[in-house]
């Protein structure tokens, strides 16, 4: 039985764009006044206004009991689908129908009045998903446990931090029995002992019968919690189906992002009169005829480049660093005399060596071990996603390396007496 039917759902915003000029004069603002007044877009410097579909034509189902997990870039609408179906906004066009009581978390603090108390908004709350308080009063310790804010239970939320008011809210949309649990990335709030009772939580619900829809980049999440899946691109639903499907299918068309940089001109070629740059490419070992990187994937990376100078002493030194810039590893080649013409460098990572994130590369063409002749900064940019099997922990692995190391554990010979 379908319990969510979405029929042409769009949703569209109207953006102002601001008049660009700094100025600040008498003229320029009685000036600007009028022309908001008689509406007259297009004057350089004025405001216009800009249509953007944050939704457009989506349509699907949900039967009861499904796991739904929503998958798709930053920007893509996911979360305005979310709102719609919370009723917080009313679609553009179209409707949704929806039989059953729903529970949403989508951001810190929805739902909650800043000035009440903590115990206060757990009945206002459960007051809004059609509760008694009988009902609520049931699942009130259970709440107060889970969210751990016992201390501050009588203290207004205003005063809550973002992690007290993310797990309150938490707390009280999966205790409170909703038939449908809505659940967008709010959870990256909170820190990993808390996500980790989260998934178990929503874990619980989902095996309980009730519906479950769960927005996340936590792609190892959605694919151990939800049984199908919606992939969203640029408001549009591209596809649905099952998880593993829909989570190949989107990997494989955003995981890798510049693989390659070539030169067939040496005088257009990056670099000087003594070293210029012929390619650098990334060769993924690719896992069971998958089309993205994850972190079991070995990666081969291969850089060429025309040496102008004869007998020069070279050597290569690569950089690995994250996205957000520290540097993982610094690596670099033996140092040789080299003719002029083509020389080329090879460098492996392996497989289950790097954790799941960006990552940059960085190589420089160095003379005589000292003297850099050039610098190729930002040269590649890849990604890596994560993989997991056997585990049930799907909070960020910590750390920006993931070595399979030899560890092991095994019961002792040494009985201890009862």
């Amino acid at each position: 039985m379908s319990v969510i039917v979405a029929e042409n759902i769009s949703k569209k915003y109207i953006i102002d764009h601001q008049r660009k000029t700094g100025s600040s004069s008498l003229r320029d603002i009685v000036s600007d006044k009028v022309d908001k007044l008689f509406r007259r877009p297009g004057r350089n410097g004025f405001a216009e206004k800009e249509e953007f579909w944050a939704l457009q034509d989506v349509n699907f189902s949900i039967d009861q009991g499904d796991r739904i997990g929503i998958v798709g870039h930053n920007g893509a609408g996911k979360s305005t689908l979310l709102k719609i179906m919370s009723r917080i906004t009313e679609p553009t066009t179209g409707q949704i129908k929806i039989d059953g009581r729903i529970a949403s978390l989508l951001e810190v603090g929805t739902g909650f009045h800043p000035e009440l108390t903590g115990r206060e908004n757990i009945f206002l709350n459960g007051a809004i998903l059609g509760m008694s308080k009988g009902e609520i009063r049931q699942s009130f310790d259970a709440i107060v446990d889970f969210a751990g804010v016992e201390k501050f239970l009588d203290t207004p939320v205003k005063r809550y931090s973002s992690g007290m008011y993310v797990r309150l809210g938490f707390a009280i949309a999966a205790h409170l029995n909703p038939e449908i649990l809505i659940v967008d990335e709010v959870l990256a709030v909170g820190d990993t002992e808390f996500q980790k009772k989260c998934l178990g939580k929503m874990r619980d619900v989902s095996e309980s019968g009730r519906t479950l829809l769960f927005v996340s980049h936590n792609l190892t999440a959605i694919q151990a919690l939800c049984n199908k899946s919606f992939y969203f691109e640029k408001g549009r639903l591209i596809d649905q189906g099952e998880t593993t499907h829909i989570v190949t299918n989107y990997l494989s068309k955003v995981s890798h992002k510049s693989l390659e940089k070539h030169w067939d001109n040496i005088e257009a070629a990056p670099g000087n009169d003594q070293v210029r740059v012929k390619s650098f490419k990334l060769f993924p070992e690719y896992q069971d005829d998958l089309t993205h990187i994850d972190v079991r994937t070995p990666i081969n990376f291969q850089f060429e480049f025309w040496n102008l100078v004869e007998g020069a002493s070279l050597n290569l030194s690569m950089h690995l660093y994250t996205f957000t810039g520290e540097c993982i590893f610094n690596v670099g080649t033996a140092a040789e005399n080299f003719s002029k013409g083509i020389v080329r460098g090879t460098c492996e990572i392996p497989g289950n060596f790097l954790n799941d994130g960006s990552y940059v590369v960085s190589m420089m063409i160095v003379k005589d071990t000292s003297t850099v002749l050039y610098n190729m900064e930002e040269a590649l940019v890849f990604d890596i996603e994560d993989y997991r099997e056997n585990v049930t922990w799907y909070g960020k692995w910590p750390g920006y390396i993931r070595p399979q190391l030899n560890f092991s554990i095994r019961q002792s010979e040494h009985v201890v007496n009862d």
